[in-house]
């Protein structure tokens, strides 16, 4: 077995799943001047950097960052960001990662952003692999995949290519 057998999303299907994800958060925002997006680093944010960019050639709608900073192994650490709160206040914002596991990591960080009034509030993933331990909805998601407890999908964004893999 090659590392190319468990490839489950190559770099053009990333870039038409990105592509999707980006229209669908244009619409979902056409009426705004600005929409703030949060990437949980770290492939989270480059996800994040991507679909801004996608959104950038398709609309005038100014993309703000803002890096998210959870601890995995412990999500009740304080969330750092590289926003203020007073930044998003009011905003529509769009929380961005690249796995959605078991829901940890988004509902801390979802937890985290609504101590903030926000106009609105939507979640993005690449690959939602439905072993969710809280009740977490992701609004947009690139592929839905169902996999055993025991495996594991890794998103890999090098410079010039980028994939999805079951391990």
């Amino acid at each position: 077995m090659t590392p190319t057998d468990n490839i489950i999303l190559n770099k053009k299907q990333i870039d038409h799943k990105i592509r999707r994800i980006a229209y669908q958060i244009y619409e979902n925002n056409v009426s705004e001047k600005e929409v703030i997006i949060a990437g949980i680093y770290e492939n989270g944010f480059l996800f994040a950097q991507k679909i801004k960019k996608e959104i950038e050639k398709i609309s005038s709608i100014k993309i703000t960052m803002c890096k998210v900073i959870i601890d995995k192994k412990i999500p009740t650490n304080p969330i750092k960001t590289s926003l203020k709160p007073e930044e998003y206040k009011n905003m529509s914002l769009v929380l961005v990662d690249d796995v959605l596991h078991s829901g940890t990591t988004l509902i801390y960080g979802i937890k985290h952003f609504l101590g903030v009034p926000l106009k609105q509030f939507n979640t993005v993933v690449l690959v939602d692999r439905n072993h969710k331990k809280y009740p977490v909805k992701v609004d947009f998601k690139g592929i839905s995949l169902s996999t055993s407890i025991n495996e594991n999908i890794a998103v890999v964004f090098e410079k010039e290519n980028y994939f999805a893999r079951l391990e």
